[in-house]
Formats: structure tokens, C-alpha cells, sequence
């Protein structure tokens, strides 16, 4: 594509446009994962805790502690690592290097699609114990666990859309790789056959009466003596 630059980039040293960044899928998705991201630990660490009978801070996923430290835990990473990838985003434009750009586009690839496979885990997991939990007394902090786990589900779409456009991008970037290389190749292979002939097939041939040790030319020519 004319003005793009490897791996689906601008060309480097092009002008920053913000309207079309912000525009960008990659970009947008990044600011969904973040957003969710702030939800989940945010829904967790605010009401996801609870005091029993005796006083003491018991987790509202079945009393199981490392339910909701998973959940915050792979938000916070989350919230860092978007911001980290909007960073990278706002930069890949800037990148000379094209294999800078290739371990960017792979790094986010691969990170993605783990963190989509945590998210996963992480909403079954935390399904799994609150529907072994007992209601909470008067109903506190239900609709932030719950808001929770809609938000985990979710989250597993962003990532993976976003490592899915990853894959994208890296996919773009191979091919164009691949089809400069092969234009290369022929290009090179690609000779006349003999000055003169860049349209033909035809195998080069000697012109006929062409002069040689048993043969005559006009420039052999004797006139005859009487």
C-alpha cells in the first residue's frame, strides 16, 4: 500500500497525525483492555473483601484468598502492560528499524494472547467460587464481584482481538518480506536474450553469411585478373 511502511506502519519521520492514531484498531483495543483492566481490580480491591464475624477481611469468591488476588493481580499487569503497548503504539510509527518493529509486533502478540488465556482462566475461576459462595449479609459488594467477572469475559476478547491483529500485522509484514525478495529474484533473472530482443524468446543465433575462415564476405571480395 502506497505510504505504508513495514509491518503496517507509517513510513518513519512521516508527521504525527493524534486524530488518526486514535483511530488505529490496535489503538482503540489497547484503550478497551486498559479500561477493563481498571474495572476488574478496581471492582475487586473496593468492595471484594468483606468483614466475617469476627472482624477479619475474608475475599467474597468462597473466602478463597487467592481468587481475588489472581483477579487483581492480572488486572494490574494489565493496566500497566496497555499503557506499555500504547506507548509502543504511539512509537512503532517512529521505528526505522524493521526489525525493531518485528520483536514490538511479536512481543504484542505473544503478550496478548496469553494474557487472553489468564483472562480466561481467571473468569472461570472466579464463576467457579462465587457460585460456591454464600450470599454476602445484606447484598454489599455482590454487584462488584459479579461486575468482576463480566469484565474478565470481556477481557478476553479484547486481548484476543488485539493479539489477533498482531497476528495481522505480523502476517503483513512477512508477506511484504516475502513478495519484495521474489520481485527481487526476477528481476534479476530477467535478461534479454541477446542485445536488442527484450520481447523475444528466441535463443540468440548467428546471422547468416556471416564471414569465417571458408566463407566470403563482401569485404573478400578479389577482382578477377586477365
Amino acid at each position: 500500500m502506497e505510504g505504508t511502511g513495514a509491518y503496517g506502519g507509517g513510513k518513519a519521520g512521516g508527521s504525527f497525525d493524534p486524530i488518526s492514531f486514535v483511530q488505529r484498531p490496535p489503538v482503540i483495543l489497547r484503550a478497551v483492555c486498559w479500561l477493563f483492566s481498571i474495572i476488574v481490580f478496581g471492582c475487586i480491591s473496593s468492595q471484594g473483601w468483606q468483614p466475617d464475624k469476627k472482624g477479619n477481611l475474608v475475599c467474597l469468591y468462597n473466602g478463597d484468598t487467592n481468587a481475588c488476588n489472581y483477579g487483581v493481580g492480572i488486572s494490574v499487569i494489565a493496566f500497566l502492560a496497555s499503557m506499555g503497548l500504547l506507548a509502543g503504539e504511539y512509537l512503532f510509527e517512529q521505528m526505522s528499524s524493521v526489525k525493531t518493529r518485528k520483536h514490538f509486533v511479536l512481543g504484542d502478540l505473544a503478550f496478548s494472547a496469553f494474557w487472553a488465556f489468564l483472562y480466561f482462566v481467571g473468569f472461570w475461576y472466579l464463576c467457579n467460587q462465587w457460585a460456591k459462595s454464600d450470599p454476602p449479609a445484606n447484598g454489599i459488594g455482590s454487584s462488584n464481584v459479579r461486575a468482576a467477572i463480566a469484565f474478565s469475559f470481556f477481557s478476553i476478547f479484547s486481548w484476543g482481538g488485539s493479539a489477533f491483529l498482531a497476528f495481522q500485522r505480523f502476517k503483513q509484514g512477512a508477506d511484504a518480506a516475502f513478495s519484495s525478495n521474489f520481485e527481487a529474484d526476477n528481476m534479476q533473472s530477467a535478461y534479454p536474450s541477446y542485445p536488442g530482443g527484450p520481447d523475444t524468446d528466441q535463443p540468440y543465433q548467428e546471422p547468416p553469411f556471416s564471414t569465417g575462415p571458408n566463407t566470403r564476405g563482401p569485404a573478400d571480395f578479389q577482382a578477377p585478373t586477365y
